[in-house]
């Protein structure tokens, strides 16, 4: 999940490149990162169990063979990003990672869905893969077939071996109109996929009245404006006097996490729990509905799959252990973490991950996931058809209510 923002990405680099950002990263102590909540210091060591003192012989020994032998141009800008970025890396969270300018300015663009290129949610595994959490509906990367946990080996013919998400995002990406080949490993079968990118304005709220007075209602991603919208949108179902509704996240990567507070508060209470926040064994924070709940007690069924991430997981888990929702579609994609987004200086941000999350009854889903109530599965053959066997379930589900 996300504090304030979603987010997706990196592994540590090897070799060379691993010696350097390791140097410079050490380097970064010596300089100093703001951190938005004042500045890092080695004045003791902290939980994250780092020393009070460093010795910098080694950098700077480093830093000098680099700065007379490499052979190539080197900018004092690159270095300063290349220290930053291994900051983040070293900490070997896929989550945690530094952006420059123009890359955090990409980043903010995306989560509001607004962006040029594939519209595809990429992260990375535990074994430094790149990985598709889920193509964003009606984008180039759904109608090329992309699929949640394809795996991205090659980008126009480059490797992706040690390379960051934002790397693999940033080739990815491009004008509207040109094409990104992309090789793809999917259940060790290799594909190779062309793909003609786009500019992405994706709608984060689409709804509609199905057969039978079903309001239904598909969260792409929450959004900047999705609490607005939803709000809407359960207004319009309640006018209708709606006999029950469908929550459709799936392929949802995830967003802002107020977002998904608002929305779970449409179903929820005044004070009943969304989710706990924990560092370690330690209560951070509980988030609790705000009291908006127009849809309480409306049958409702949430669709998920593997696409389903963070703040979708989020919404489901506060819906279902509330007892206002029944789970439908496959295993949800397993993000149970906190990041926070900090500015830094000159645009510049860090997101960190700062706690973990855990649902209404107290389950951990970092790398698990959420079980739906009802395992059903959907194949491409059958969205090919047009034949939604998940969605086919949650209205034979609201049928029998």
């Amino acid at each position: 999940m996300i504090k304030n923002k979603l987010i997706h990405k990196l592994k540590f680099p090897k070799t060379s490149i691993y010696i350097l950002v390791v140097i410079l990263l050490i380097v970064a102590f010596v300089l100093g990162l703001n951190f938005g909540n004042g500045n890092l210091t080695l004045g003791g060591t902290n939980a994250t169990g780092l020393p009070a003192h460093l010795n910098y012989s080694s950098v700077n020994q480093v830093y000098n063979l680099i700065r007379d032998n490499y052979d190539g141009h080197l900018t004092a800008t690159q270095m300063l990003n290349g220290l930053k970025e291994g900051l983040a890396n070293a900490t070997g969270d896929p989550y945690t990672e530094y952006f420059t300018a123009a890359q955090a300015q990409s980043f903010n663009s995306e989560l509001n869905n607004s962006f040029s290129g594939i519209g595809a949610e990429l992260s990375a595994t535990s074994n430094g893969e790149i990985e598709i959490i889920a193509p964003i509906a009606g984008s180039p990367a759904a109608k090329a077939g992309l699929l949640p946990k394809d795996i991205i080996a090659g980008i126009n013919g480059k490797s992706t071996s040690g390379m960051s998400v934002e790397t693999a995002v940033n080739l990815i990406r491009g004008p509207s109109g040109s094409k990104v080949t992309l090789n793809i490993l999917r259940n060790n079968q290799p594909l190779t996929i062309s793909i003609t990118r786009a500019n992405i304005v994706v709608p984060s709220v689409n709804s509609k009245i199905l057969n039978g007075n079903i309001g239904y209602i598909q969260i792409t991603s929450f959004a900047s404006n999705t609490a607005s919208l939803a709000n809407s949108v359960a207004e319009s179902f309640v006018k209708d006097h709606v006999k029950g509704i469908i929550l459709d996240l799936r392929n949802n990567p995830g967003g802002y996490l107020s977002a998904a507070i608002s929305v779970s508060s449409l179903w929820l209470k005044q004070n009943q729990t969304i989710l706990v926040e924990k560092k370690g064994n330690t209560i951070i924070q509980t988030y609790y509905a705000t009291g908006n709940d127009i849809l309480h007690n409306i049958p409702t069924v949430v669709l998920i799959n593997g696409g389903s991430a963070s703040s979708s997981e989020i919404t489901t888990g506060a819906l279902h252990d509330n007892k206002q929702a029944y789970v439908i579609g496959t295993q949800s994609f397993g993000k149970g973490v906190v990041q926070q987004l900090i500015n830094l200086s000159n645009g510049a941000e860090l997101k960190v991950t700062v706690a973990s999350w855990y649902r209404p009854d107290g389950q951990d889903i970092n790398k698990k996931g959420i079980t739906p109530d009802k395992v059903v599965n959907l194949t491409q053959a059958e969205i090919n058809q047009g034949n939604d066997t998940q969605l086919n379930a949650a209205l034979a589900y609201l049928s029998s209510k």
